[in-house]
């Protein structure tokens, strides 16, 4: 028999019982309840105390500041060529609070751009400061002279910083550092000459410029808040300084922000395929799953409250060899008390463990939930990816100080709002339409507050695609 004959004959062959497509019409199949690749392990919202807000808005007290002009510059990009934004100027602490839009473009105009190899120094120590570096691409070192002649680091800057910001308001200003470019960089310079001869055009400027000049003859901590009079050490019976708190005259306040959807569910379908599991229990499921991952995105990168978006500047730190080291950590933990955990995504976590092998370190690690967590210096290392990841292969990874008692970062919310299923999200039956479908309000409520600014800390652009 030839081999056609053979398969010819093993398919007319009669079947002799039944078979397995058939028999699942009768069987009852195992299933698992829908899936969700989106849920992540959400350690910010696990981890973050929160506090019940009462009429949706958190005002934050304190002490009255005078420090000014802690924040970051922005530049536009065209072709080659760089810009200031003239608003952004506003950061200077020369010009904090300044709003004469048209001064400020003229400002922005009178910024030259220039380009500086790596290596080359941009400012010594010692000498006059007459310009303004606004810091639009690359790392720039301070390097200052240590307590025995040699050189030690002050820390590096990147885009969006900038120095010899005190030629503005001091013209016997010197360097106190020495600045030296560590990657090629991009700057905008602004000289005094050229702020001081529009400043006798402009009435306001001039004035502002004299007023800023005042506030540094403020008696003030190191913290920019007024100074407590106090008297210790004395003996007899000298005259005790008076003294109050001045408090802020503006504080911040937080209102709730807001996450909804509207889930629609057919009729038929919540009736009639409800078996095994609820359809309607599992759709707000997986609304709600979603609805979380959102929270915490937005709880990290909000521009009104995001973790990100409102560190000080004096908070972040950038890594001295571009990836996260040991001792770019602990330079994070030394800029605040307290600090009870970092939150970074999980390729800097693995940038981070390349850094530690390579020199033989083995973090701890902490039971958590049932997880193990790494931590550095005690401090547990929780996953987040939530926290951007930049075209450029670089990440941020963030301190955090938490809790009202001990100054640090709080979450916001309402309880008891109607139907709530959760403390500060509800699910709220809307009716069904003519169409016979099923219409459900899903609403979560939340902030986050840094109570002080060290409560919050940043190691910023660090690189988590090197290797070697």
């Amino acid at each position: 028999m030839s081999v056609g004959e053979e398969v010819r004959t093993e398919q007319t062959k009669p079947q002799q019982s039944l078979g397995t497509a058939a028999a699942r019409n009768l069987a009852t199949t195992t299933k698992s309840v829908p899936q969700m690749q989106e849920i992540s392990s959400r350690w910010l919202l696990r981890m973050l105390p929160w506090v019940d807000v009462q009429g949706g808005t958190y005002r934050v007290n304190r002490r009255l500041s005078y420090a000014v002009g802690d924040g970051r510059i922005t530049f536009v990009k065209t072709g080659d060529r760089v810009e200031v934004i003239p608003a952004e100027l506003g950061e200077l602490p020369a010009l904090r609070s300044y709003e004469d839009a048209e001064v400020l473009t003229e400002l922005a105009q009178r910024c030259e751009q220039r380009e500086i190899p790596a290596g080359e120094v941009i400012a010594d120590f010692g000498n006059q400061t007459d310009e303004v570096y606004l810091l639009a691409h690359g790392r720039v070192e301070k390097i200052g002279p240590g307590p025995y002649g040699d050189d030690e680091s002050l820390g590096v800057l990147a885009d969006g910083a900038y120095l010899g910001e005190q030629a503005l308001l001091d013209p016997d200003a010197i360097w106190e550092f020495t600045a030296r470019a560590i990657t090629p960089c991009t700057v905008l310079v602004l000289s005094r000459q050229d702020v001081e001869q529009l400043a006798e055009r402009a009435d306001s400027l001039r004035e502002h410029l004299e007023q800023r000049r005042s506030i540094p003859r403020q008696r003030t901590n190191k913290y920019g808040e007024k100074e407590i009079d106090l008297a210790a050490g004395h003996e007899g019976e000298p005259d005790i300084p008076h003294t109050f708190v001045d408090y802020e005259a503006r504080p911040r306040e937080y209102e709730l922000s807001i996450a909804q959807t509207v889930l629609r569910i057919h009729t038929r379908v919540a009736d009639l395929y409800n078996q095994p599991m609820n359809q309607t229990e599992q759709q707000l499921r997986l609304t709600v799953e979603a609805l979380k991952e959102r929270q915490e995105h937005e709880l990290i990168n909000n521009r009104e409250f995001g973790l990100l978006n409102n560190c000080e500047y004096d908070q972040r730190i950038q890594p001295h060899d571009g990836v996260p080291g040991p001792d770019d950590m602990d330079e994070l933990l030394s800029r605040r008390r307290g600090t009870k955990m970092f939150l970074a995504h999980p390729r800097a976590i693995a940038a981070f463990g390349r850094e530690l092998n390579k020199r033989g370190l083995v973090p701890e690690t902490i039971d958590v939930a049932g997880n193990r967590i790494p931590t550095w210096r005690g401090v547990p290392i929780y996953p987040c990816n939530k926290i951007p990841v930049t075209e450029a292969r670089t990440s941020s990874i963030i301190a955090l100080r938490l809790g009202e008692a001990d100054q640090g970062v709080i979450g916001l919310r309402q309880s008891g709002i109607p139907d709530e299923i959760e403390p500060s999200l509800s699910v709220r039956f809307m009716g069904i339409n003519e169409q016979a479908i099923i219409k459900y309000l899903v609403t979560a409520y939340y902030s986050a507050a840094v109570l002080v600014p060290d409560a919050l800390g940043v190691l910023e652009n660090v690189e988590i695609g090197r290797w070697r």
